[in-house]
């Protein structure tokens, strides 16, 4: 990471220090080198910003193209971080080339597979695009689930500063990289990474992934942890 990219997570923690009280637990499983996409719970725009100045690794983050082309101190810092612009009101196949661009040049990429904030935590239907990027990149998929942040809005109202736990899980691949999969397949395999997100969230926030019994991982391989 490049002393512009630490200087700037630096920044942000010595930020949310004011605001947020951050326990990160798992840390040790972040795969030190290769492509990773990191998924997580979407609860509100705190997440991709906590993944970005805690991480060891720089975390690229999509966000909406409008955000870049604003003139504010956030869409500077966006630019300069490397942010993948994405225009929502249409498949966005420019975003999908950048982002498998970077997987393929071994960075890390955050990806919310509910595709819009719940800002009340709890877990939603996921789309498929995690994935379709798994399949197309091969890099490994790390669950990260983080919570409390839904609080942020009401404690900083009461001069409160807001708990937030980030617990990363065990990394792991897809199986049948690059061959064509069906719907179907597609399917069981997002149903199998959700579950694993969810199992690391308390269980008032799964949601709909909130039955563990139906979880299986038949078509994930594991990985060991970095350390």
């Amino acid at each position: 990471m490049s002393i512009l990219h630490n200087f700037l997570r630096w920044l942000g923690r010595s930020i949310f220090r004011v605001v947020v009280r951050v326990e990160v637990k798992g840390l040790e499983r972040f795969p030190t080198a290769g492509p990773v996409l990191v998924v997580n719970n979407h609860v509100n725009f705190l997440d991709g910003l906590l993944t970005m100045a805690y991480f060891p690794r720089r975390v690229l983050v999509f966000t909406k193209a409008e955000n870049l082309e604003k003139k504010s101190p956030l869409a500077f810092l966006l630019r300069v971080w490397g942010a993948i612009p994405v225009r929502r009101e249409t498949l966005d196949v420019e975003a999908l080339r950048s982002a498998l661009a970077a997987l393929e040049a071994g960075k890390v990429l955050l990806i919310d597979p509910e595709g819009t904030r719940s800002h009340h935590g709890r877990l939603q239907e996921a789309r498929p695009g995690v994935v379709f990027l798994a399949q197309h990149s091969g890099a490994a998929i790390l669950p990260v689930a983080i919570w409390g942040q839904e609080h942020l809005r009401r404690n900083l109202l009461r001069f409160r500063r807001t708990a937030v736990t980030i617990r990363v899980g065990q990394p792991f691949t897809l199986a049948g990289g690059g061959r064509r999969i069906r719907q179907e397949e597609r399917g069981r395999m997002l149903c199998q990474v959700m579950y694993q997100l969810a199992a690391l969230l308390p269980p008032d926030y799964r949601g709909a992934y909130a039955d563990l019994e139906h979880a299986s991982d038949d078509a994930l391989s594991f990985l060991p942890d970095a350390t």
